[in-house]
């Protein structure tokens, strides 16, 4: 019970915040993209989710190189807001799912982007397990990780204990959290 209240709060706010997000985190989120992107990009016949994908703002960066792109987050609000991004992506879908129980089969996707998902949840590790679920071996998984929620320790332990092979981490000043670009390994 305790676990969704965390996420019915997350999703409350993230409805509240849905008209000004961009405005307030878009610049600080496109670092993190741009960072993520210049060392992975999905291909034209790859399947990309977008977990927690907030206002869509990774979705003009990858959904034109993509067959297809799933973006998923739980905020109705925040999701309105991403299929105004989406109109223009004709392989863009969207969808409103719980990041720890999403509606896919097993091993789908090429590609999984997680920014600036793990510290909403109450479970991160749920979480990552979930991810890596869906994804097929091999796959290119990006997670981030707010550094005032995740050491960096914590933050690879919990990548570790998960199961995913850590191929990069990024951490520097400008960024406000770690990114790490993992693979699943076979």
């Amino acid at each position: 019970m305790q676990e969704w209240n965390k996420k019915r709060k997350a999703m409350r706010h993230y409805d509240q915040l849905a008209p000004l997000y961009d405005a307030q985190y878009a610049e600080e989120q496109q670092a993190k993209i741009e960072n993520v992107l210049n060392n992975t990009k999905p291909e034209e016949n790859e399947l990309v989710l977008d977990l927690g994908c907030g206002t869509g703002l990774l979705f003009q960066n990858v959904a034109n190189s993509t067959k297809l792109l799933a973006g998923v987050d739980t905020s109705s609000k925040i999701l309105q807001e991403a299929k105004k991004r989406a109109k223009q992506l004709p392989n863009t879908a969207i969808l409103r799912a719980d990041a720890d129980y999403t509606p896919f089969q097993n091993q789908i996707f090429d590609h999984v982007f997680a920014i600036t998902l793990l510290q909403n949840m109450p479970n991160p590790l749920k979480t990552l397990r979930e991810i890596k679920r869906v994804s097929k071996y091999q796959s290119v998984i990006i997670v981030t990780g707010l550094k005032k929620k995740f050491s960096k320790k914590r933050f690879m332990n919990l990548l570790n204990e998960a199961g995913l092979k850590v191929s990069t981490l990024k951490t520097n000043s400008q960024l406000k959290g770690h990114i790490a670009i993992c693979q699943k390994p076979c």
